[in-house]
């Protein structure tokens, strides 16, 4: 199930829809899994990802090395090979770090970098632009800016990120803050080209109702198809069906959210065969008692909606109901 396409030439100007935070797979040896992390990648392209996004707070990249970080995104660039672009989390608390990944992150092939606010040490305003605008003269990739408060202890006020947008290479933002009411505040006093996406999955639907352009979403990696469905009876003029299909992405969303991200989606999709659950220090693995309700929860969404999965449990139960996603989308 396709959303609206990306822009041609793995741009990202008029990119919308939904773009997975993808997750990094570590093997046994506590390595980059290169293999799994392709395969991956490909399977979300072959069901609607209208981007990849990688490097980011869901592949773990406080703890990747500058060169798992250059892997990870040739990997990704290999995989989409031209069919999406390709986004590169290149975000650092020092100015000089952050334009060295993301000019690492162009030489490996990026389409964009996603820069987030950098975190600890609480510049001001001023300093943010100061920061933003440092990457951009130095770096000609479109830049999104991230905005995700409760990591950085730092928010990026609605007029700096009107000034930033005025640099030719600012593209966009990623709004986690859960502040559905941003577009409608930004939107009129944007450049027309630049793009709104949710960082947040659980108020995703209003975001795109107040404006938003798509969603850098964690919950598409383990169930794109659920959420492809509800983004396209939106924009498709059917809002009480997408509020529905919003409800079940809800209750996915908070199982996914139940410990720190991305420790539950990682195990979510080892329980798909897709990947190790592996986290790396300090994160640790879920709880039992999270692993038995995400376990339940995906046995019943593959009995009930298996096209809303990005794949069937590995004991899944055979399907013994409907698949009410792809019956109510059409």
């Amino acid at each position: 199930m396709r959303g609206p396409l990306p822009a041609k030439d793995g741009g990202i100007a008029g990119l919308s829809g939904y773009m997975p935070a993808i997750p990094t797979p570590f093997d046994h040896d506590g390595n980059v899994d290169e293999a799994a992390l392709g395969r991956f990648c490909k399977r979300q392209i072959e069901t609607g990802a209208n981007a990849l996004v990688v490097c980011g707070t869901t592949g773990e990249a406080p703890t990747l090395t500058t060169d798992e970080h250059r892997k990870i995104i040739r990997v990704a660039v290999k995989a989409a090979a031209k069919r999406v672009p390709v986004i590169a989390g290149a975000g650092s608390n020092s100015t000089e770090h952050a334009i060295e990944l993301s000019q690492q992150a162009e030489a490996a092939g990026a389409d964009a970098i996603l820069s987030v606010v950098p975190y600890y040490n609480k510049p001001s305003q001023a300093g943010l632009c100061g920061h933003f605008t440092a990457i951009m003269d130095k770096v000609p990739l479109p830049l999104i800016l991230y905005d995700v408060p409760s990591r950085t202890a730092c928010g990026l006020g609605d007029a700096t990120v009107m000034q930033l947008s005025g640099h030719e290479q600012c593209a966009g933002l990623k709004d986690a803050t859960g502040d559905i009411s941003r577009p409608l505040r930004l939107k009129p006093r944007l450049k027309p080209d630049f793009r709104l996406f949710s960082g947040d999955d659980a108020t995703a639907l209003g975001f795109f109702a107040h404006g938003g352009d798509g969603c850098i979403s964690v919950t598409s990696n383990v169930a794109p198809g659920l959420c492809q469905a509800m983004y396209l009876a939106f924009t498709g003029g059917q809002p009480t069906l997408a509020q529905y299909l919003a409800i079940h992405v809800a209750k996915l969303t908070a199982a996914l959210f139940s410990e720190t991200n991305p420790v539950v989606p990682k195990y979510a999709l080892s329980l798909l065969g897709l990947m190790s659950a592996r986290v790396r220090l300090p994160l640790v693995e879920a709880r039992e008692e999270i692993k038995a309700e995400v376990a339940r929860l995906l046995s019943q969404m593959a009995a009930e909606c298996p096209e809303g999965l990005i794949a069937k449990p590995i004991e899944a139960p055979r399907r013994v109901a409907p698949a009410r996603v792809s019956a109510m989308a059409n």
